[in-house]
């Protein structure tokens, strides 16, 4: 099939497969909104296209999870305007945005410190507004977030600040990337959700209301957004799918909807193909498998891909022998965030046929 789509196209090339990433979305939103009531904010840093988020919020996405500012502007230009910036915004060019933001749409933030919170807080009152947050407490990742212990006594310091009002608690349990064992995930993933109610229960215990309670990865997907207590999930990865989840057993390989199309451009010996999917096409984010830049569809038991310059990708194995100069390959990668993100735009396959070409936004 690839010979034939690609017959006219230049490669490399980011391509969607749309009936693939609708079903990504409806089996999503299925599980977590029908099905057990749970609020679905799904991280648009994943797509960062907004025909992809119209589908997400035609499914029953109640919002957006963001990482970045330009993300943020992208989808309150574009009429979605129920945003999280899941992330600290530190700096005097940085907090000027939010606030711009936060009066054209319902925006919340994230906060883990005074020393986050001051400026913010500072900086709304001159702009005569109120701007939720949620604390950020770290489920074991390790990265930002309090003590979940501690959560209670920054809510109550915070509460001191005029410009800020608190909505609500959040983590991000992307550690569970590291356990390939199912039940253990499920097991983990509860144990994160439970950690994250209890964090909420103890600001509430105070007398402060605390309504969102936020978990967040596409591993925990099926465990910590169905602990009692959690109103709303944050996964990004799902509406892709990747190597790294295939190799979790989270997706397989005929629910990835996003590759990457590459042509040979060389055989310069027995067993090595060249193509023309480097890092730049790839980017460099790590197999969970330690197996390179990504698995090659339907020959990933046989072609290796370790080896990427640039422009330039080296494929390696028993598989690579049948391949000819100006053969196609499509190569899932190892994740579906960080490779769209060094694109600007995706080709979309729907019926077999090339119809579509949607633009990346707010990359960087």
């Amino acid at each position: 099939m690839l010979q034939t789509l690609f017959k006219t196209k230049i490669t490399p090339a980011l391509v969607i497969y749309e009936s693939i990433l609708k079903s990504n979305i409806e089996r999503a939103a299925s599980s977590i909104t029908k099905d057990r009531g749970i609020k679905l904010r799904p991280h648009f840093k994943t797509s960062k296209i907004l025909e992809v988020a119209t589908l997400q919020k035609e499914y029953g996405a109640v919002g957006f999870t963001c990482a970045t500012v330009e993300e943020l502007q992208a989808l309150c230009g574009r009429g979605f305007l129920d945003l999280f910036f899941a992330n600290q915004p530190i700096g005097y060019s940085k907090i000027k945005k939010i606030i711009e933001i936060a009066t054209q749409c319902d925006l919340k933030i994230a906060l883990d410190s005074m020393e986050a919170a001051i400026p913010v807080s500072e900086a709304a009152i001159q702009a005569g507004i109120k701007i939720p947050y949620l604390i950020e407490i770290d489920t074991g990742l390790g990265r930002a977030g309090v003590v979940p212990s501690e959560a209670f006594q920054l809510a109550k310091n915070i509460k001191e600040l005029p410009g800020l009002i608190l909505n609500g608690i959040f983590g991000h349990e992307g550690h569970l990337y590291l356990t390939r064992d199912i039940e253990e995930r499920k097991k983990k993933g509860r144990e994160i959700g439970e950690m994250t109610v209890n964090a909420a229960e103890k600001i509430r215990k105070m007398g402060i209301e605390c309504d969102t309670v936020s978990v967040g990865s596409t591993p925990g997907l099926i465990s910590a957004p169905f602990v009692k207590g959690v109103t709303e999930a944050r996964p990004g990865t799902y509406v892709f799918n990747d190597e790294n989840q295939n190799y979790l057993g989270v997706s397989k390989p005929d629910s990835c909807a996003v590759q990457v199309v590459s042509r040979v451009i060389s055989r310069p010996k027995s067993k090595v193909a060249i193509i023309d999917a480097g890092l730049k096409a790839m980017s460099s984010d790590r197999s969970l498998q330690n197996k390179g830049y990504g698995s090659i569809q339907g020959r990933n038991d046989k072609i290796n891909f370790y080896t990427a310059f640039e422009e330039h990708g080296v494929l390696t194995g028993d598989g690579v022998e049948p391949l000819e100069v100006g053969d196609l390959v499509g190569i899932i990668p190892n994740h579906a965030c960080g490779t769209v993100n060094m694109w600007s735009k995706a080709l979309v396959v729907r019926n077999n046929r090339i119809t579509a070409e949607w633009s990346i936004t707010a990359r960087h």
